[in-house]
C-alpha cells in the first residue's frame, strides 16, 4: 500500500453526473475482470483502499464481470472497507449494468436481456452479490432488440422507485435509442436516464464527439467512458510483442481484441509526444480523454496497485495537453467518424428463438 503523503500527491476531482445532482470523480475504478480464481476481493479492496485515498469515488462493476465474481469480490471490499472504518457506504457511488447475466453459457432465455424480469430479478441478485441494499446508478448494458423500449425505460423506473438505484443510465446505446428512451420517459411522465458509458479513446471516438452531440445540448446527457487505453494499444509496452503475464496472454483477451497488433503499431507515432510532455503513454492517453469537457469521468482498470498510482498521474497531465498537441495527437492518429451500426449483442437472445 502507498504511503498516505504518496496518496495525497494526487487528489481527483469531482464533476456533476449529467443533470443529476450526484457529484463523481474525474477518474473512476472499473472491475472488469474474466472468471479467475486469482482475482480475489482482498485484491479489490487493496485498489479500491489505493483509489478511494487518492479521492476516487466511483466504482463500476457488472453482473456479467467475471460471471459475478467481480461484484461478490466488491461487495465483500466494500463491507471490509466500513468495517476498518475506511469509508462508509454514503462515501461510495457504486454502480453496475444489467443485460448479459451472470450465468454465461449457462444462462436461459430470461437469464439476459432488458425484459422486465431480467431487469428486475438481476438487480435483485446483483444487490446480492454485491452485499447492497442499493447502487447508486444501474444501466442496461446494451440496447435490446427484442424487448420494447417502453418495458425497459417502466422496469427501470420500478428499479428506481423500490430504492434499489439512485440514477440509471445506458451503455453501449445509439443516441436515437437514448432519445427514444429519454422521449418516452418523458410521456409517462418518468425519470430518464442520465447518463451513458461508452468506449472512448483515440481510436474509438465516433459516439462521444459526434454521435451524442445533440445529446449533449438536449438533455445535458452524462458520460462516463471506459478504454481510455484501448484494452492496452495505447500503453505503448506492445510494441515489442506481449509481455510475459500480460492478460493478452489469455486467449479469451485475444478474441475480445482481434486487431490488437495494428492498432499497437498506430499508436506508436504517439510515443514523442509523450516524451516532450515527460510523462508515460498510458498517461497521455487517459489525459486526452479528460480534456473532452463532455466527459464525466473516466473508467480505469489495473491488474495492479503500481499501475493504478501510475495511471492515475495522468491528472498532472491534462493541463499540459494545450489545444495544439491535442490537434497534433490526432493528426497522429486519425480519425473518420463513422455512422452507427447495429450491435450484434442487442441480438443475443435471437438464440433461443
Amino acid at each position: 500500500m502507498t504511503s498516505p503523503a504518496s496518496a495525497q500527491a494526487i487528489r481527483v476531482p469531482c464533476r456533476f453526473l449529467g443533470t443529476s445532482g450526484l457529484l463523481v470523480s474525474r477518474l473512476s475504478l472499473g472491475s472488469w475482470m474474466l472468471l479467475d480464481a486469482k482475482n480475489t476481493a482482498d485484491k479489490w479492496y487493496e485498489m479500491m483502499a489505493l483509489a478511494f485515498k487518492h479521492g476516487i469515488n466511483l466504482f463500476d462493476n457488472a453482473e456479467c464481470y467475471g460471471d459475478g465474481q467481480a461484484e461478490e469480490n466488491m461487495g465483500s471490499a466494500v463491507q471490509k472497507g466500513i468495517a476498518n472504518g475506511d469509508w462508509s457506504r454514503e462515501d461510495l457511488v457504486i454502480t453496475t449494468k444489467i443485460y448479459f447475466g451472470s450465468k454465461g453459457a449457462k444462462a436461459g432465455p430470461n437469464d439476459l436481456g432488458l425484459s422486465r424480469k431480467h431487469i428486475v430479478e438481476g438487480t435483485r441478485a446483483s444487490l446480492q452479490r454485491l452485499q447492497l441494499e442499493y447502487v447508486d446508478v444501474i444501466y442496461c448494458h446494451r440496447p435490446e432488440a427484442f424487448t420494447p423500449m417502453e418495458e425497459v425505460v417502466r422496469a427501470m423506473n420500478f428499479v428506481l422507485k423500490r430504492g434499489w438505484a439512485f440514477y440509471w443510465g445506458t451503455s453501449q446505446w445509439t443516441s436515437a435509442e437514448i432519445l427514444d428512451a429519454c422521449e418516452i420517459a418523458d410521456r409517462l411522465h418518468l425519470v430518464r436516464p442520465v447518463v451513458e458509458q461508452a468506449e472512448y479513446n483515440l481510436f474509438q471516438r465516433s459516439k462521444v464527439e459526434f454521435e451524442f452531440a445533440d445529446l449533449y445540448k438536449k438533455h445535458k446527457l452524462g458520460l462516463t467512458t471506459w478504454g481510455p487505453l484501448s484494452s492496452g494499444t495505447l500503453t505503448g509496452k506492445y510494441s515489442g510483442g506481449t509481455p510475459k503475464g500480460s492478460r493478452l496472454e489469455d486467449p479469451r483477451v485475444q478474441v475480445i481484441v482481434p486487431n490488437f497488433v495494428d492498432l499497437a503499431a498506430r499508436a506508436e507515432k504517439l510515443k514523442p509526444i509523450a516524451k516532450a510532455l515527460d510523462c508515460s503513454m498510458a498517461q497521455l492517453a487517459i489525459a486526452w480523454c479528460l480534456t473532452n469537457e463532455h466527459v464525466t469521468t473516466v473508467l480505469l482498470g489495473a491488474s495492479t496497485l503500481e499501475q493504478l498510482e501510475h495511471n492515475l498521474k495522468a491528472l498532472k497531465v491534462v493541463e499540459k495537453i494545450t489545444p495544439e498537441i491535442k490537434l497534433e495527437m490526432e493528426k497522429l492518429v486519425p480519425f473518420v467518424p463513422q455512422l452507427a451500426k447495429p450491435d450484434n449483442l442487442a441480438m443475443l437472445r435471437a438464440r433461443y428463438l
